[in-house]
C-alpha cells in the first residue's frame, strides 16, 4: 500500500508542471517509522513546521502525523520569562510553515519528543541561530558541543537577547521557581 501511495504521489509531482512543483522532488517519502530506525540521518527529508509551542518546542508533520520536536543542545527561556516570547517568535518567523530537515539520534525526551536539530532548506541551522541570537543558553548538562558553547559566548560577549539583562536566569532555575 504504501509503495503504490508512493508512485502515485510520485506521478502527481513529476508530471506538475506548476513552477513550485520543483521544491517538492527534493523531499523523499518516508514514514517516520523509516526515519526513525535508519542509522543515517544524512537523506534530505522534508517536514513541514506546523507549530511552534516554545522558543526549543516545535511541531512538524512526519508521515501525515504531528511529531513534537525538542532542539537538542539548548534551552530557550520559558514564556512569561524575559525573551521567552522573543525566542519564539523569533523561531517562527525562521521556519513556522517551512519545510525543514531534522538532524537526530533516533532519541525523543520524557514527554515524547524527538530530539533534534531543526535544519532549513537553505542550511540554517535553527537551533544555533537561537543561541547566537542571544535567545537560547547551550544547554550544558545535555550537550558538550563546542560550537553552541563558543556561540553562546559570543552572545554573552555582545550582550546579545537574554544577555542583555544583568542577571539572567537559566530556565532549568526558572522552571524550579
Amino acid at each position: 500500500m504504501t509503495k503504490l501511495l508512493y508512485i502515485l504521489l510520485s506521478l502527481c509531482f513529476f508530471g506538475c508542471n506548476h513552477p513550485e512543483s520543483k521544491d517538492y522532488k527534493r523531499y523523499k517519502d518516508v514514514s517516520t517509522e523509516e526515519i526513525l530506525n535508519t542509522e543515517s540521518n544524512s537523506e534530505t527529508v522534508g517536514y513541514k513546521v506546523v507549530g511552534i509551542k516554545d522558543g526549543d518546542t516545535f511541531v512538524v508533520l512526519m508521515d501525515g502525523k504531528e511529531q513534537v520536536i525538542r532542539l537538542e543542545h539548548i534551552d530557550c527561556p520559558e514564556k512569561k520569562q524575559p525573551f521567552g516570547t522573543k525566542a519564539k517568535q523569533f523561531a517562527s518567523d525562521l521556519c513556522f510553515g517551512q519545510f525543514v530537515q531534522l538532524n537526530h539520534k533516533n532519541k525523543f525526551d520524557r514527554n515524547k519528543r524527538l530530539i533534534a536539530e531543526i535544519i532549513l532548506l537553505n542550511g540554517v541551522n535553527v537551533n544555533k541561530e537561537l543561541v547566537n541570537n542571544g535567545l537560547a543558553w547551550h544547554l550544558k548538562k545535555y550537550s558538550d558541543n563546542e560550537e553552541y558553547a563558543k556561540l553562546e559566548v559570543k552572545a554573552r560577549n555582545n550582550q546579545m537577547g537574554i544577555w542583555s539583562e544583568p542577571n539572567p536566569t537559566a530556565p532549568w532555575d526558572w522552571r524550579k521557581k
